[in-house]
């Protein structure tokens, strides 16, 4: 089983109910922070790390001297990476630009240039980390490395270390862009974190398109559900959305959560909510397959 947790927007509580679901199901248990630009699920896991993987992404190279800047790198570049110059005369020499933050390292301009031309030179990624936390099977994170453009590759780095036999659990950034849709890709259920708010309304919207569109079932929970209005319930009813738990807004949550002490230990008694959660979510999983 893979449960992907994401939001719509940032600040919803998605890290605070993807540790407190792998720390309330224990040892069967692995976690995967997807938020690779910002990790934060350590801060309140706590994990031992053992392993430092560095990932390394091809980035393309030229060999200036051998290019006749007939410019088929260029127009087989998808993402408008590559830009030639071709050379005036005497006046303007021939230049080949590589735009790195665009470039997807496909390969694809290695493979039609005819002159042979375009080489490709590993440049670091990011690093993956793996390790065990208190009570949980183990856990891996993603870190982008500063300066880079693109976490895709970290995500699927991460995602990597799935492990069929055991119940992940994966921690993603907010939003709905490229890397939430790596992180919810493939998952046999996505948690929607929201909150009753038009903000939070709007951006749930968007997430569940975005999880009908992946073709991955999906579920909400309400945090600080009795704040806002009762538009996300009638969104969710209107869309057969089910609501798989509200939780409600307290201030001692917020102020343990700030020191780093995960919902659960701090009240004790959600354990056996989320693990009600866990045996709703296996049901609705069960139904569609």
């Amino acid at each position: 089983m893979t449960i992907t947790v994401a939001s719509g927007k940032g600040g919803t509580g998605k890290t605070l109910i993807a540790t407190s679901l792998a720390l309330s199901l224990g040892e069967r248990v692995q976690f995967l922070d997807c938020d690779v630009e910002e990790p934060n699920g350590y801060i309140f896991l706590k994990p031992e790390i053992k392993e430092h993987e560095t990932v390394y992404l091809s980035k393309p190279k030229v060999k200036i001297d051998r290019c006749t800047f007939c410019g088929l790198c260029a127009s087989s570049c998808l993402y408008n990476a590559i830009a030639v110059i071709k050379p005036v005369k005497k006046k303007v020499k021939g230049k080949v630009l590589f735009f790195y933050e665009l470039c997807h390292s496909c390969g694809a301009c290695s493979l039609v240039c005819p002159e042979k031309a375009i080489y490709e030179e590993p440049v670091e990624k990011g690093t993956i980390e793996k390790g065990t936390a208190d009570g949980i099977f183990s856990f891996v994170q993603g870190r982008l490395r500063p300066s880079e453009a693109n976490p895709v590759p970290i995500v699927k780095a991460v995602k990597k270390q799935i492990k069929p036999d055991e119940i992940n659990i994966i921690d993603s950034s907010p939003g709905t862009s490229d890397p939430v849709v790596q992180s919810v890709k493939d998952a046999d259920f996505c948690i929607l974190v929201t909150e009753p708010t038009p903000f939070g309304l709007n951006d749930l919207m968007l997430a569940v398109e975005m999880s009908r569109k992946i073709e991955v079932p999906a579920g909400v929970i309400i945090n600080r559900s009795d704040i806002g209005d009762n538009r996300i319930d009638e969104y969710c009813g209107k869309e057969k959305i089910p609501i798989l738990l509200r939780i409600p807004f307290k201030r001692d949550i917020a102020v343990s959560y700030s020191r780093g002490i995960p919902l659960v230990s701090a009240y004790p008694e959600y354990r056996e909510e989320f693990k009600k959660l866990f045996d709703h979510i296996c049901r609705i999983v069960g139904e569609k397959t």
